[in-house]
């Protein structure tokens, strides 16, 4: 039996792909391991969206050869992968800074990881980062029959790759290529398999998710809310969820399944990355933020309870101080229960690298502070709001503390609690009797059986009924 490790940066769709990379080489003999050391097969599976992300790879790969050298001196094989968005952008230019790499692979080729270990075993280097989607896909689908290994009650699943907006900002539809959706189909068979084998909660993944436009079965185009509507119905698949989404793919009939469906979580990512129209306009958002604010009064009109995200970048070229006095009063006015904010940094090959009025670095600091101690006021805010509510909460792992377990909320919050393992996978209801910045804290009720209601209810009913 050989060994892979599997080091996935960035976002949660590379940690899709981590796992189906290891879905793919298990028929070959391997099984993945946490240590480095003990690995015939290293893979680093990248992300290309964080600042010198490619820098991070050479520095990893510094390291990896000192243990690729020190297996050889015992006589042992190590193969090194490079995976994903880096991968893709950097291609034949890893193998010649980094030559201890056998193996570079772009995000839509992993599914031919063995056919290309087999030519690496032949003395070859491997560069593949062709745009093949389909195969990848329909390779995904013909071995949807093999059993999946135990999986966390929580789990993703990728419907949609790719993006057709270029914001200027954006690499992902130069390292993704445009937009793909799944097949109604495919996506089902993986659902429920997932569902077999012990997930109660999926989060659909796309870099642009609610563009999602999958042929069905009878060959008609279905879009996100009519696929949650379907995923819904598999039995054990209690709770659903999505991420990223952009305001301009919010229709009507997802924002209708926000209000039908109890099994979609109160929950939504939907980034806005500036306050400012004329930083929306550079940014190529193609929605102003009065459209922005008709949105969220939509979504909330269908979901009341409804726990907002946002992304937030600070310092884009051409941001004076009344543009991002424009983001701090969207912020204020939406109400964000969390929200991810970042300094602006150029991406190669993206427009916004050769834009002119480039922000000090000193005053994007300045700005991102006072942007986050804004959203921490707001995150504060939401969960000191669930204080003495009941909620139902997926229990997913061990805690830190002995007796301790850590599940989800209906809002995507860490609840911690006191419980025996084994309601490990279940959904409890749990009473919020503390909160911190980022977790909430709670008591399992007594004398319940799993529960199916997604939402809130005050706490007196629960402990009444």
């Amino acid at each position: 039996m050989r060994k892979v490790f599997v080091r996935t940066y960035g976002c949660q769709m590379n940690v899709y792909d981590s796992d189906r990379m290891t879905d793919v080489l298990a028929p070959e003999g391997f099984q993945a391991t946490d240590n480095m050391e003990d690995a015939d097969l290293v893979i680093l599976n990248t992300c290309h969206i964080r600042e010198k992300a490619a820098e991070k790879v050479y520095s990893e790969l510094g390291r990896i050869r000192k243990v690729k050298e020190e297996r050889a001196r015992s006589g042992k094989e190590m193969m090194v992968g490079v995976a994903g968005c880096v991968a893709q952008a950097e291609g034949e230019e890893i193998s010649r800074r980094a030559p201890i790499v056998d193996l570079v692979v772009g995000p839509q080729s992993y599914h031919q990881l063995p056919a290309l270990l087999d030519k690496v075993r032949q003395g070859n280097k491997v560069v593949e980062t062709e745009f093949d989607i389909d195969a990848k896909f329909d390779h995904l689908s013909a071995r949807a029959e093999t059993p999946l290994k135990k999986r966390p009650p929580s789990a993703f699943l990728t419907v949609q790759e790719g993006c057709d907006k270029f914001c200027t900002f954006c690499v992902v539809p130069y390292t993704r290529g445009a937009e793909v959706s799944r097949s109604v189909a495919q996506i089902v068979t993986e659902a429920e398999r997932m569902a077999a084998s012990g997930v109660r909660e999926i989060t659909l993944l796309g870099q642009n998710v609610n563009a999602y436009h999958g042929v069905s079965p009878d060959g008609a185009t279905w879009g996100l809310g009519r696929l949650l509507r379907r995923l819904s119905e598999i039995d054990g698949l209690d709770r659903l969820r999505y991420t990223t989404s952009h305001p301009r793919d919010m229709d009507d009939d997802l924002i209708d399944a926000h209000r039908e469906l109890k099994t979609l979580m109160p929950y939504l990512h939907l980034p806005v990355q500036s306050g400012s129209d004329a930083i929306l306009k550079a940014m190529n958002r193609r929605h102003t933020r009065d459209e922005y604010f008709r949105l969220i009064d939509r979504i909330r009109d269908a979901a009341p309870g409804i726990a907002l995200s946002g992304d937030f970048i600070i310092g884009f070229p051409g941001e004076t101080d009344r543009d991002f006095d424009d983001t701090m009063d969207l912020i204020r006015r939406v109400g964000y229960g969390s929200a991810f904010s970042f300094k602006y940094s150029p991406r190669p090959g993206t427009p916004g690298a050769g834009m002119d009025d480039q922000v000090p670095e000193d005053v994007k600091s300045a700005r991102l502070a006072a942007l986050q101690d804004l959203v921490s006021e707001q995150q504060k805010a939401f969960n000191l709001s669930r204080l003495g509510m009941t909620c139902d909460v997926l229990l997913e792992k061990v805690g830190r503390n002995p007796g301790q377990l850590v599940g989800k909320s209906p809002w995507l919050q860490p609840v911690q609690l006191d419980a025996p393992e084994n309601l490990i996978g279940s959904i409890q209801a749990v009473e919020i009797v503390d909160t911190g910045s980022n977790s909430l804290f709670g008591r399992l009720i007594d004398g319940q059986d799993e529960t199916d209601f997604p939402g809130a209810i005050p706490a007196s009913a629960a402990q009444a009924g």
